[in-house]
């Protein structure tokens, strides 16, 4: 099973600029549907962005559009999640996640769809 690695967590300030890196433990993944959540505390995990397992398309919740890039790297076995103009409110923990498409569907939006995670990297964002 694929092991998932987040990174790049740290405090930045309002409106900063912050790329996440996930890492996968073993080649494999690109066969995987990837996605990007995020946890605050007292709050439910809350679906960010996702990559479909086929070609390099991304989703998005809508709070995140035209802010928020998600990408992956085939040749290093990477997810990164690119934010720009980050918000206090997005102040949470956020995780990478994977499974092999399931459903007919390529992509997934909903936690429980995802059976592999990784253990998170912190994102504080204030003044």
């Amino acid at each position: 099973q694929e092991q998932l690695v987040e990174s790049g967590g740290k405090w930045v300030r309002p409106g900063d600029s912050l790329r996440l890196s996930c890492a996968a433990s073993r080649r494999g993944f690109d066969n995987y549907s990837m996605g990007w959540f995020r946890q605050a505390p007292g709050k439910e995990r809350e679906f960010v962005a996702a990559l479909s397992a086929i070609g390099t398309n991304a989703y998005y919740a809508d709070s995140v559009k035209e802010r928020f890039t998600a990408s992956r790297d085939y040749t290093d076995n990477i997810i990164y999640l690119q934010m720009k103009n980050l918000k206090p409110e997005e102040k949470a923990m956020y995780y990478c996640a994977g499974t092999l498409p399931h459903s007919g569907k390529w992509y997934f939006t909903t936690a429980t769809d995802y059976d592999v995670w990784g253990q998170g990297t912190q994102v504080t964002v204030s003044s």
